[in-house]
């Protein structure tokens, strides 16, 4: 890979410690309707879209009724925003140390997230980090979710980098895949799902943190 003139970072599992919170919020309102929710079970939906997700609950649980089924999805979102309101969400390590080699070294950097824009900035306030980034593209910019390339596309646009001096910073499958056909060079930070053979042959590297990525920058 050339030289490095942009990042774009994930959130989700990247940025901040966030999917437990997910699943945790969204154990709890499934043990009041005595649903057979898992950690398992949770960890199969990471890194697809909100629609997507919505489909595949209605389609897994679908013994317990349609109505039900709503009710825990807008219940655990409902639960997940107060979570998030109240008490943030955990950096993961290495974020504050790679933005700030990356503003060292006048890098510019972007979110490319597939959550919505209000959650995005919220958490990114909380810990002082949105003016941090050039800029966000959210769900609400793209029509297609990840692994659709789209939204990394638009990234590289705000950015104005070329494809090849561009870092995408991931930590899911679709992420990676969708990394892969903007033609973007990624590198995965794997948070609750292991990498496979597929994704560490899709990637420039598969790293534990964000500190390995500092490294890696040092070198080029």
């Amino acid at each position: 890979m050339t030289k490095v003139n942009g990042v774009i970072f994930d959130m989700d599992g990247l940025i901040f410690d966030t999917e437990m919170i997910y699943y945790q919020a969204s154990q709890a309102v499934a043990d009041t309707l005595g649903m057979p929710f898992s950690l398992e079970s949770y960890i199969q939906f990471i890194g697809i879209s909100d629609e997507e997700l919505e489909e595949k609950y209605h389609e897994f649980f679908a013994e317990f009724g349609k109505e039900t089924i709503q009710t825990f999805i807008n219940d655990s979102y409902e639960k997940t925003l107060y979570l998030f309101s109240n008490d943030g969400a955990k950096l993961k390590p290495g974020v504050r140390e790679l933005i700030d080699f990356l503003e060292k070294n006048n890098i510019p950097r972007v979110v490319a997230s597939s959550n919505n824009r209000p959650t995005i900035e919220m958490l990114l306030d909380k810990v002082g980090l949105k003016e941090k980034f050039t800029t966000i593209v959210s769900a609400e910019d793209v029509t297609r979710a990840k692994p659709d390339p789209e939204i990394f596309e638009v990234a590289c646009q705000k950015l104005g980098s070329k494809k090849e001096e561009t870092l995408v910073l991931e930590d899911s499958r679709n992420g990676v895949l969708a990394a892969e056909a903007a033609g973007i060079p990624v590198m995965m930070v794997p948070d609750l799902v292991p990498p496979t053979a597929e994704l560490e042959e899709k990637s420039l590297d598969v790293v534990e943190t964000l500190f390995d990525v500092i490294t890696y920058l040092e070198n080029k």
